[in-house]
């Protein structure tokens, strides 16, 4: 089955958000990490414009931590993206975020690696790396802290989150693709049933257990900019959305229309539901 009649996506003002432990943070003054420095226990790095936050968070009443990103000006912040969503620590304290040989990692207390950016590097990588995080809530490694050369972005790795600004599509060049996918449950932000990816043929396909199909948006409409299944678009005043494909890539993208500074997300929840939530700050 390719689709069903009702569309799995909503257009919404939410009465609730995730309620998270947080803790009282002691922010590091910055929104960058350098190969100087490492984050652990209730440390975070705030975005220039104060925007997004990073650092340990342990949702719900779970006895598990995470690195993740969280809007910053919100009474109960939703989280955005979560690094080692499926290798949780127990202890924040001893548990590092760090650049190290040229990648992004979280150790635990015995140094161990739980998480890391992967990159291939054929050195210990430039001496001057920093990871910075940005007002779009994006958080990129790069090879300088004046570099425009980015080495890696969360933009290219989401987790259940889509945020304005980053792109949800296929890298024609590297035969890779971005992918929304649901959390576990509320407390638990592992690797979650449901996902959301564009297929070749340029339509969104919603996926259970990344295997059974059971949504389509239909084709792009060029000319009244809408996915054919996803009438709610039209109805749209908040977001511009533009679809772009040609020989290099092809995705879909979305941002605010002027005026609007409203934090704004798109969410694949954990029924499989494509959510645009939409806040006032408190």
């Amino acid at each position: 089955m390719d689709s069903n009649n009702s569309s799995p996506w909503s257009f919404t003002l939410p009465s609730f958000l995730l309620c998270l432990s947080l803790c009282t943070h002691l922010c590091l003054g910055t929104n960058k990490l350098d190969e100087n420095q490492s984050l652990s226990g209730n440390q975070t790095l705030t975005s220039s414009g104060g925007d997004f936050a990073l650092g340990f968070f342990t949702p719900g009443k779970s006895s598990y931590s995470y690195i993740g990103i969280w809007y910053n000006k919100v009474r109960e912040p939703p989280i955005v993206w979560v690094a080692n969503r499926d290798n949780p620590v127990t202890d924040r304290y001893s548990t590092e975020l760090k650049i190290s040989d040229g990648n992004l990692i979280i150790v635990n207390g015995s140094q161990v690696p739980v998480w890391s950016t992967n990159l291939r590097t054929s050195s210990s990588g430039s001496s001057s790396m920093v990871a910075v995080l940005g007002d779009d809530g994006n958080f990129a490694l790069k090879d300088g802290p004046n570099s425009s050369m980015t080495l890696w972005q969360i933009f290219d790795h989401m987790t259940d989150t889509w945020l304005p600004g980053a792109k949800l599509g296929i890298d024609k060049r590297k035969n890779t693709s971005q992918v929304l996918t649901s959390w576990k449950n509320t407390e638990d932000p592992s690797t979650g049933l449901f996902s959301l990816q564009l297929h070749p043929s340029n339509e969104y396909f919603i996926r259970w257990n990344m295997s059974f199909r059971y949504y389509t948006t239909g084709k792009w409409d060029i000319k009244n900019k809408v996915y054919d299944n996803v009438p709610e678009l039209r109805a749209n005043t908040i977001f511009d959305f533009i679809f772009v494909d040609n020989e290099n890539e092809s995705y879909f993208t979305y941002i605010r229309k002027k005026g609007i500074t409203t934090p704004s997300r798109f969410v694949m929840n954990i029924s499989g539901q494509v959510h645009m939530l939409f806040r006032f700050p408190s």
